[in-house]
């Protein structure tokens, strides 16, 4: 009997990964580029910032080896605006404790507040999360509290996912299916 292999997570973020944000001038000197979405018209009413994203991160995203999880405050708004902007059926989102509950000593020891969740929500399967906000202290605490692998992923917030970092993705998912 054969058992089947469950694709490692990637816990993915909104803001800073897929809209970029806090670039200076010089970097972006006539501001950030905009693009249409993926499927179907603009969406009325919708995130002004949605137009930051670019359509072509959904199949990027869909052709890694992995189960993707909206990791972000946009909680399921993510699926109602940005999945459909990019191209993405709706995806599991991680709903994150009331601030009361976040553990304050997490914050003084300067663990970001998704962390614990994340590790909580993989149950030991392998994940990689892509955050503009990770640091080193979470990554340490990653490696003592998670028995899985986890790959944790800084993006630059003023350019967003960029190609190197879906090559090291990829390449870090490859490494865990043995290929």
């Amino acid at each position: 009997m054969t058992g089947s292999v469950r694709l490692p997570l990637l816990f993915l973020d909104v803001d800073g990964p897929l809209i970029p944000f806090g670039a200076t001038p010089r970097q972006h000197p006539e501001g950030y580029p905009t693009h249409e979405p993926a499927r179907g018209p603009r969406p009325t009413g919708s995130n002004p910032l949605l137009s930051r994203i670019d359509p072509a991160h959904g199949r990027r995203l869909a052709a890694l080896p992995c189960e993707l999880v909206w990791a972000t405050t946009w909680m399921d708004d993510a699926n109602e605006c940005v999945s459909p902007w990019i191209g993405l059926s709706r995806l599991p989102v991680v709903v994150w404790p009331e601030p009361s509950a976040i553990d304050d000593q997490d914050e003084r020891e300067g663990i970001h507040w998704k962390t614990r969740s994340l590790v909580g929500w993989a149950a030991g399967r392998p994940f990689a999360w892509v955050d503009d906000e990770i640091s080193d202290i979470d990554r340490v605490w990653v490696s003592e509290h998670h028995r899985g692998r986890a790959l944790l992923h800084r993006v630059d917030p003023s350019r967003g996912l960029v190609e190197t970092d879906y090559a090291a993705l990829n390449e870090w998912m490859l490494e865990i299916h043995g290929l």
